[in-house]
């Protein structure tokens, strides 16, 4: 009660919100960048950035390096990945974080804290921010997915205040999860903010081999490539490196120029990087360069301009909608999850992973979809964020 009142009091002497917005992944980072940006230009905002778990992380493409490179003034690191990549450390950095995340709002004191998507380090962030009597603003909520990962965005929302969701069907779903409507809002992905900016010019104006090295040799992009990027799912951890097999013996067959991404640090990403090592040496593929990460506007050029996206990664669902880019998504981490007509769905089978790598680069660029957004995101997020009539603003007052 006395927390409350303090936050109260401080909020009717101010009339700048601080917003401390947690970032843990390297797609985290693209999924909210625009939304970054516009709360630190809101004249009554200010952006509190912290920046946690594998974002920091060098062998997860050092995500960091692009959030201070684009300008972003980070005001806390949380190191909170335990080695492992399997149930339990996943299990444990989830407890490692919510101990330190905790210190840090405890610190920052912030009016209220922005977690996204569905991460397991998400839940973390909620878990302190909700027990600590902050208000929670959850991005990307009510979507569904296969795996772990929509158990924990629902346990997100519950655990939140107030709901920047990306779709309409995904508003009825935080309502239907008992959420009062007052609260939640349908203002788009953020990602697709950076998709219709790439819009504007879509050409690939950068080398890649050149910009960030990557492993294997420099193949010639100028007839078309691949890219791919498939994860684990968490809960078939253990069939990860026979997964990802299928897809590297599908591509190499493809014989056409690939860039493959590295995947995220979940339960059996070591069982993906192994059979990916493993496979780079045995087979010594000439079709195929890998790569860590990129910087978000490179990235998406890169798909943009690809003949066809394969793996599981939700920027086929997503950003591939927008930019019209043909995806072949494999297995069940996208399981139900509301997609663009440029999606064809198919099992962990290389024989299939090929017929419909075949398919797709034949049906070549599809329409622009706005399931997900129509570009202002951002902005609409950190208006909401700011209006001092919100739901966020009542619930200091208790």
């Amino acid at each position: 009660m006395k927390l409350n009142q303090e936050r109260k009091t401080k909020s009717q002497g101010s009339s700048i919100r601080k917003v401390c917005v947690v970032v843990t992944a390297r797609p985290s980072y693209s999924r909210i960048k625009t939304a970054l940006q516009a709360i630190k230009d809101h004249p009554k905002l200010k952006l509190q950035l912290v920046v946690a778990a594998s974002a920091l992380l060098d062998r997860y493409g050092s995500a960091v390096k692009y959030i201070k490179d684009d300008g972003f003034e980070i005001t806390e690191k949380v190191y909170m990945v335990l080695e492992g990549e399997n149930p339990a450390s996943m299990a444990k950095t989830t407890g490692l974080g919510l101990l330190e995340l905790a210190t840090v709002f405890d610190n920052l004191n912030p009016d209220v804290v922005v977690t996204v998507a569905d991460r397991y380090e998400t839940l973390a962030t909620a878990i302190a921010a909700a027990y600590m009597n902050i208000p929670v603003a959850h991005v990307q909520g009510g979507e569904v997915t296969g795996s772990i990962d929509e158990k924990v965005r629902h346990a997100v929302t519950k655990l939140s205040d107030l709901h920047l969701v990306s779709t309409e069907k995904a508003a009825e779903r935080v309502i239907k999860m008992g959420e009062d409507p007052q609260t939640v809002f349908v203002s788009g992905c953020p990602s697709i903010d950076l998709a219709a900016e790439i819009m504007k010019n879509p050409a690939l104006d950068f080398d890649p081999f050149e910009k960030y090295g990557g492993v294997g040799q420099s193949i010639d992009l100028s007839n078309g490539y691949l890219v791919v990027m498939q994860h684990p799912v968490t809960t078939e951890y253990e069939s990860a490196r026979r997964h990802v097999e299928e897809t590297l013996h599908s591509v190499k067959e493809m014989d056409i120029p690939t860039l493959w991404f590295w995947p995220n640090v979940d339960a059996g990403s070591d069982g993906t990087s192994n059979a990916i090592r493993t496979f780079r040496e045995l087979e010594r593929p000439k079709n195929i360069h890998f790569f860590k990460n990129m910087a978000p506007f490179d990235f998406l050029r890169l798909i943009k301009n690809s003949k066809c996206l394969i793996g599981n990664s939700s920027v086929g669902i997503r950003e591939s909608s927008y930019l019209g880019v043909p995806v072949v998504n494999i297995g069940s981490r996208q399981n139900g999850r509301d997609h663009g007509d440029n999606i064809l769905n198919v099992t962990y089978d290389r024989k299939q992973i090929l017929d419909a790598i075949k398919i797709q680069i034949d049906k070549g660029k599809y329409h622009k979809d706005t399931l997900y957004g129509d570009g202002g995101a951002g902005k609409k997020i950190a208006e909401l964020l700011s209006d001092q009539n919100l739901a966020i603003e009542k619930r200091l007052m208790y």
